[in-house]
């Protein structure tokens, strides 16, 4: 995997087909970001708290699809995330995201 698809998504998974099989949609974003809009459903956990929050991810046992604004902070949470051994995917934006996913 390049650095660009690590940071900014991989374009061949099917997030579409994740979300009907029961992943998870962490928006990384800040609460006041969060509260002008997102994806229904989806979890705020602020980038800067991702790894304080890594065993109540885990304990969840499914996949998690990152979100944030321009799909940077998302990256970067992905990254965190699958090096804790959580089956990770970069969503980008949540607005591309959300249409990905509808």
């Amino acid at each position: 995997m390049g650095i660009f698809s690590a940071i900014f998504g991989n374009s061949q998974t099917d997030l579409k087909d994740l979300v009907g099989n029961g992943a998870l949609i962490v928006d990384v974003r800040s609460p006041q970001e969060f509260a002008s809009g997102h994806i229904e459903g989806s979890l705020n956990i602020p980038l800067e708290s991702i790894n304080s929050q890594l065993s109540f991810l885990k304990s969840k046992g499914k996949p998690v699809i990152t979100c944030c604004r321009s799909g940077t902070r998302s990256g970067i949470a992905q990254v965190s995330l699958k090096a804790s051994g959580i089956e990770a995917y970069n969503g980008g934006s949540w607005g591309t995201l959300k249409q990905k996913i509808l």
